[in-house]
C-alpha cells in the first residue's frame, strides 16, 4: 500500500510539474521586465528631447538577425523561447509550435504568421538616439534576447504598429498596457534613449492601468 501510495504521489508530482511547465511556456515573455513602479521611477529619469536624424534613417544600420547558437540566429531563438511545444528542424526552423501574440490575443500554429517585433523599433531608437551609436551597439541592441525587446506577436498587427511609439498606436488588448508600457520604458531607460513629451503623456496613462 505503501509504494502504491508513492507511486500515485510521485505521478502526481510529475504531471503538477509538466502542467506547471506548459502554462509558463504558453505564457512566456521576454526577460527582465520591471515591476510598475520601478518603471515609473525609470520614466522619470528619462529625457524628455525632439527626435532627431528621421531623414538618415536605414534599417540595414541594426544588423539583425545574427546567428545566436549553431544554426539558430535571433528570430528562431524568440521563436523557441516563446513559443509552446516548439518543433525546430536541422536549420533551427521553427516545424510546428504555436505562439500567443500578447498585443492581440491571437494564437498561431504556424511560423510564418508570426513577426518578431521590436518593443521600440529600429526607426523610433534611431531618432532618440541610436543614430549616434557604433553599428555594433546597433546590432546588440536589435538582436538583445536579454531585455524585453524582442516579442512573438501576430504579423500584420506587428506591420500596423510600424515605428509608432504609445502616443500614436498601443496594443488592442488593453489589458496589457501595462506590461507594454513597462518594456518600452525598459528598453529606452537601459539604452538611454530619449523620449517625447507625449510618449512619456501615454507611458504614464499606460502605467496607470497596472
Amino acid at each position: 500500500m505503501k509504494r502504491a501510495f508513492a507511486a500515485v504521489t510521485a505521478l502526481l508530482a510529475l504531471v503538477v510539474t509538466l502542467t506547471a511547465f506548459t502554462i509558463g511556456a504558453a505564457n512566456a515573455t521576454p526577460p527582465n521586465i520591471p515591476s510598475a513602479s520601478t518603471a515609473a521611477s525609470r520614466l522619470a529619469t528619462l529625457t524628455v528631447a525632439t527626435e532627431s536624424h528621421q531623414s538618415t534613417y536605414d534599417r540595414s544600420l541594426f544588423p539583425h538577425w545574427i546567428t545566436i547558437s549553431g544554426t539558430c540566429n535571433t528570430r528562431e531563438e524568440v521563436l523557441k523561447r516563446d513559443g509552446t511545444n516548439v518543433v525546430t528542424d536541422s536549420a533551427c526552423a521553427a516545424t510546428s509550435g504555436s505562439w500567443y501574440s500578447p498585443y492581440d490575443g491571437a494564437t498561431w500554429t504556424a511560423a510564418s504568421d508570426v513577426d518578431i517585433d521590436h518593443m521600440v523599433p529600429l526607426a523610433e531608437a534611431w531618432r532618440s538616439g541610436a543614430w549616434a551609436w557604433t553599428t555594433a551597439q546597433r546590432q546588440t541592441y536589435a538582436n538583445d534576447l536579454g531585455g524585453p525587446e524582442l516579442w512573438a506577436v501576430t504579423d500584420n498587427v506587428n506591420q500596423s504598429k510600424g515605428d509608432q511609439d504609445p502616443s500614436t498606436w498601443k496594443p488592442s488588448v488593453s489589458s496589457f498596457w501595462c506590461t507594454y508600457a513597462r518594456a518600452w520604458i525598459q528598453v529606452k531607460w537601459y539604452y538611454g534613449l530619449t523620449l517625447q513629451s507625449a510618449e512619456k503623456s501615454a507611458l504614464t496613462d499606460m502605467l496607470n492601468t497596472c
